[in-house]
């Protein structure tokens, strides 16, 4: 395997991203393009990359804006920009997806897009239409209209009020906070993100995992979940992709597996001709990080393997 860390110009026109690229070293099968979650950076898919490589997939992805080590001068962390910056990230994808063609041009390319990089790969399917062979979504689900509209409504008067370069507290609890209770007695506030407590403990002393996010940073990601919940919207994406959702069946973010089914309805509902799901039994929300991930990614690469025939239109 041969890794390249790279710069990428971001769409926000000011912030240099820092990408990485995972190679075989014989011949390119296809490409996996990963998005990553919240409050993480994408060397943390090392160990998923080597697996990959090792039969033959290139793999490539990069820190979003305000994660990692993809943060400007002036900017803050876990901030991408000011409101409408949610479209910055979805193009940084597009940029990376056209940079992942030189890795091995006319070769299949797959989009794997985790937690809240699920969401941004969801945005991309609808913004991009056709522009990748496959799309893998871990650890997503679906709020329901009622709750990011409360949310929106908050975090504008606590953005009024704070600034969108602060944490509020507040909003904070309302988006996150019930994520651990099903955990209980907590040993940590990451209890709800893993099983392995190996993987948890890893997180937590990684200087550039964790932390609080913004009021303006949730301010775009609940945008991103209102453009992504859209049936209108949710029509825009090409029917030929071929969609994989996997999941914990104890991730808080899907909603323990039924927020994950609504969707695959939503999907199906707008005519996507190929969605298929799968739960994995007592995995929580980082089953690529969890002591039984190599079944993940094996599972993943069998997915792709048995798509890779089709072709982006």
């Amino acid at each position: 395997m041969v890794r390249n860390e790279f710069g990428l110009p971001s769409a926000d026109g000011r912030t240099e991203l820092h990408a990485v690229s995972w190679r075989p070293e014989g011949p390119v099968r296809a490409v996996l393009q990963i998005s990553h979650g919240l409050g993480e950076h994408i060397l943390r898919y090392d160990a998923f990359a080597e697996y990959l490589t090792a039969h033959g997939f290139a793999v490539i992805g990069h820190d979003h804006l305000g994660h990692g080590t993809s943060i400007s001068p002036d900017g803050a962390r876990l901030w991408f920009g000011p409101k409408g910056s949610w479209s910055w990230l979805s193009q940084d994808l597009y940029t990376l997806r056209r940079a992942a063609e030189t890795l091995s041009a006319g070769t299949p390319c797959f989009l794997l897009g985790h937690s809240m990089g699920s969401f941004l790969a969801r945005s991309f399917l609808i913004r991009y239409p056709g522009t990748v062979n496959g799309t893998i979504l871990t650890g997503t689900g679906q709020p329901s209209a009622a709750l990011l509209r409360l949310g929106q409504a908050l975090l504008a008067e606590e953005g009024a009020r704070l600034g969108e370069r602060s944490v509020s507290p507040l909003a904070t609890a309302l988006a996150f906070g019930s994520y651990n209770r099903p955990f209980a007695p907590n040993r940590t506030a990451y209890d709800w993100m893993s099983a392995s407590e190996e993987n948890i403990d890893t997180f937590l002393v990684s200087p550039l995992c964790g932390g609080t996010p913004t009021i303006g940073l949730l301010r775009e990601m609940l945008a991103g979940l209102r453009e992504i919940g859209d049936p209108a919207n949710l029509r825009k994406m090409n029917r030929n992709t071929p969609v994989l959702l996997l999941s914990g069946d104890a991730d808080p973010v899907g909603d323990m597996g039924k927020g994950v089914e609504r969707v695959k309805r939503a999907f199906c509902r707008a005519g996507m001709r190929d969605v298929s799901m799968a739960l994995y039994p007592g995995l929580r929300h980082e089953i690529l990080n969890e002591r039984e991930r190599r079944a993940v990614y094996a599972d993943i690469l069998h997915w792709m393997e048995s798509r890779m025939g089709r072709q982006a239109v």
